[in-house]
């Protein structure tokens, strides 16, 4: 079957395979020179893509314990984080992480070690995971954990499917009180006090910016600050108080078709983004949002990746350490604008310190990571390349969950200090490299 992530971009002609028990996964892995597992396929590249077999964990969907002391949660790793949030959350508990879609598995969050607005106080998910059951390339059934099998536990976290299939997973939820926000927008004129904000928001759990990549001089990286913490009940209005961990239901809709490609073009990305920064008021404005409002506004529209038409997109997400993200910004948006390809799906966001004894291979660092979306053409990665060059002078890199194009010369650079440990870890429990991805290949982490 011709299979594809979110970006629609790249296609492989696969098999895709569909398993319940550990026996199905072992014996699928016997029966296969190389695999790769896959959740939901909501990785923008081809990360989870394998062009001999794909192994889908969403059959894998199982609630195994969770103790309301603690907060600990057991479960499969095909379980949907959007399940969880509609068991759980009425029930007084959230993710510890969340990214900005709900439709993430387990599994998917553990390979790709996936951040969220709050990682300058709560780091990465894996963070907050205490210990995963893990296939590996030779059959067996693993424990690994942060004290047990520890090497292996660190290359699983962000290492893409690289290490094996994950099968359960514990991890720790955090406890809330409703299921709301408290929500501060803040709108900024250019990319110095944007990044002036985010300095002085460092007490607010979550933030984020969205920011218009198309301006120029003045106006350049002109953004809205959104920030918000949880609510307590004596926030809400009367109407909210009577159910205060139920939000209302949130309407939805689905795009179609696959979009002509002219519907995206310099004009009405520029339009987008002077509707969108003209519509918030001046300074800040505060109001209780729902979750899904705050977190996920995007699960709202359906296969929005249709919008970039039938040949797909490719999300380009890089982080630039603290010192040099100004300087390195300015560059790389000021490149954007000068293209005319700007993105109007274009998030900025703060990273806390690198953790200590995390995920090898997992993308954040400390300083400014920019998330952008740009139309698969040919110009597309002749300007992708160049802002490769920008980020790496910068000392920065790029993140695998989202990449689709990036060099072997790039990874090295961006993850020099990583890729002989991962590698080393990856022999030692997959000497027969069964786990592949068309990405693996393509940079040669191994296989």
């Amino acid at each position: 079957m011709q299979l594809s992530n979110w970006g629609q971009y790249p296609e492989v002609n696969t098999t895709l395979h569909h398993v319940r028990t550990d026996e199905q996964a072992r014996h699928i892995l016997s029966s296969n020179p190389s695999l790769i597992a896959r959740g939901l396929g909501r990785c923008y590249g081809d990360s989870a893509l394998n062009d001999h077999a794909v192994l889908s964990s969403t059959c894998c969907d199982h609630l195994i314990d969770f103790d309301p002391a603690t907060g600990v949660l057991v479960c499969e790793a095909g379980v949907c984080l959007a399940t969880l949030l509609r068991i759980f959350v009425p029930r007084g508990w959230f993710l510890p992480v969340t990214p900005g879609t709900s439709q993430v598995t387990v599994g998917g969050a553990v390979a790709s070690d996936v951040h969220g607005k709050n990682h300058h106080v709560a780091g990465t998910f894996c963070r907050h995971v205490l210990w995963i059951d893990l296939l590996s390339g030779e059959g067996n059934v693993l424990r690994c954990s942060p004290t047990e099998n520890a090497e292996l536990f660190q290359a699983t976290c962000g290492g893409q499917g690289l290490t094996g299939i994950i099968l359960r997973v514990a991890f720790r939820l955090v406890s809330i009180s409703t299921a709301y926000i408290r929500q501060e927008t803040v709108k900024t004129r250019n990319l110095e006090e944007i990044m002036d904000c985010f300095e002085h928001s460092a007490h607010w759990r979550y933030s984020v910016a969205w920011i218009d990549c198309l301006q120029t001089g003045a106006e350049l990286g002109r953004s809205i600050m959104i920030r918000g913490e949880h609510a307590d009940i004596v926030e809400l209005d009367t109407i909210r108080t009577r159910a205060p961990l139920i939000a209302p239901d949130k309407f939805s809709f689905t795009v179609p078709i696959n979009l002509p490609r002219f519907t995206l073009n310099t004009w009405s990305v520029k339009s987008f983004n002077a509707i969108y920064y003209g519509r918030h008021p001046e300074g800040t404005a505060n109001r209780i949002v729902d979750l899904d409002s705050f977190f996920y506004p995007l699960d709202a529209v359906q296969k929005w990746n249709r919008i970039y038409g039938k040949r797909g997109f490719l999300q380009y997400q890089s982080v630039i350490p603290r010192a040099a993200s100004l300087e390195g910004l300015t560059r790389i948006l000021d490149r954007i604008a000068r293209s005319g390809m700007g993105s109007f799906l274009a998030v900025l966001k703060l990273f806390g310190p690198q953790e200590e004894n995390g995920g090898i291979l997992s993308f954040p660092m400390e300083g400014y990571t920019l998330a952008l979306d740009f139309p698969v053409k040919p110009a597309t990665f002749s300007l992708l390349d160049e802002l490769d060059a920008m980020v790496l002078d910068y000392g920065g890199r790029l993140y695998l969950t989202k990449d689709a194009r990036m060099s072997r010369a790039t990874f090295t650079r961006g993850y020099a200090k990583s890729i002989d440990q991962f590698r080393r870890i990856k022999t030692t429990w997959d000497p027969g490299m069964r786990f592949i991805s068309l990405q693996s290949k393509r940079l040669g982490i191994g296989g």
